[in-house]
């Protein structure tokens, strides 16, 4: 990806975010040339595909998408929520919490999102989150089911 994209401090346009989307794919063909990392080829070829379909280079949804990829989808959305970017801030620890929920069954797969609160529950400081804000997570998941 040109630096340019990378760094760019506002929207992407058409063109801009058309080549984007091409990481993926592009990413899974570099790979697939060393045998060792074969595997890894289904996990970065869909990581941003999303459960509903919408997603990318091949807009598959649901259980086609590779658990492995789905769980990559969500730890990449994460990291790029709770990271400071040219184009957004970082979001808070409850924001990107919201934001995970919200996308369960959309954006995420429903298991991978579950995984993930409870997860956090267990580990609650590895994500950044205090232990109060741990128990309102999970309870928020759960009340959102």
């Amino acid at each position: 990806m040109p630096d340019g994209i990378l760094v760019k401090p506002g929207k992407l346009d058409y063109w801009e975010y058309a080549q984007m989307k091409t990481h993926s794919a592009e990413g899974a063909r570099i790979v697939a040339k060393f045998g060792r990392l074969r595997e890894a080829v289904p996990i970065i070829r869909h990581h941003h595909e999303r459960w509903n379909g919408e997603g990318y280079p091949d807009g598959i949804a649901g259980a086609a998408i590779p658990l492995e990829a789905a769980i990559v989808g969500l730890a990449d959305a994460w990291d790029a929520m709770t990271t400071d970017r040219p184009y957004h801030r970082a979001l808070t620890a409850d924001e990107a919490l919201a934001e995970v929920r919200a996308g369960r069954g959309t954006q995420f797969s429903p298991a991978v999102v579950d995984a993930f609160f409870a997860a956090a529950a267990r580990r609650p400081a590895e994500l950044g989150l205090s232990d109060v804000r741990r128990r309102r997570a999970c309870y928020r998941l759960v009340a959102a089911q």
